[in-house]
């Protein structure tokens, strides 16, 4: 994929679905987040807000259920979410920056945890601590990252909920690289999942960094602690 980030398409790659939200207000807080001056503070403010107008795309075939209800006026029909409830599960630690943004829009949603680190030399992922249900069956799950990168993450992250009896699985993420994209559509072949970014950038550097990408999501959440 050359020629610099892809906005606004919807594709499905055999089992997955991808889709990137083309939204004025996302590529206006996206370039933000992108500005190597923007700090800490206004990073995670700006990341807050991004991940809600994602979530309002993630979350648009959410189950619900019909209730009748009366007005002020008359009776009629709605709808609420339907149980059980879905599970949002931020990947530690960035995706901590994102669950504000997430369960802002979806308040009555549980909240589980994975502790996932990547090998900078292999660029593998392993798991260090997970706090969420261990039946997950007919759950709807929400997994938050910053970025889809060399895919392995998420992979992980996706494969370990399916175990537990998830069937229905999406990925909200800040950025994506074609590589990312291309692990998680070969290794989750056949898995129901669904994939919503801001931005398909170009490619990974050598590092396995997205390009041109905003760096360390970590860090600029957070700062770089020693």
């Amino acid at each position: 994929m050359e020629g610099g980030p892809l906005y606004g398409t919807t594709a499905t790659v055999r089992d997955m679905r991808l889709h990137v939200v083309d939204h004025p207000l996302v590529a206006h807080k996206l370039t933000t987040l992108r500005d190597r001056r923007t700090d800490s503070a206004t990073f995670r403010r700006l990341a807050d807000e991004l991940v809600t107008l994602l979530a309002y795309e993630a979350t648009r075939d959410v189950r619900t259920e019909q209730v009748d209800i009366t007005t002020p006026v008359a009776p009629t029909t709605g709808v609420k979410l339907s149980y059980p409830r879905p599970l949002v599960v931020p990947i530690l630690r960035a995706g901590l920056g994102m669950l504000d943004g997430m369960v802002r829009l979806l308040p009555t949603a549980e909240v589980g945890f994975m502790g996932m680190v990547r090998d900078e030399e292999t660029l593998e992922a392993s798991t260090y601590a997970t706090r969420m249900p261990e039946d997950l069956s007919g759950r709807q799950v929400y997994v938050l990252d910053p970025m889809l990168a060399t895919g392995g993450t998420l992979v992980a992250a996706i494969q370990e909920l399916i175990k537990r009896g998830a069937d229905d699985v999406t990925a909200v993420v800040l950025l994506a690289a074609p590589e990312g994209v291309e692990v998680m559509e070969r290794e989750l072949a056949g898995t129901p999942v669904t994939v919503v970014t801001a931005s398909i950038d170009e490619r990974l550097n050598e590092h396995g960094y997205i390009v041109p990408g905003l760096g360390d999501a970590g860090d600029r959440l957070y700062g770089a602690a020693e």
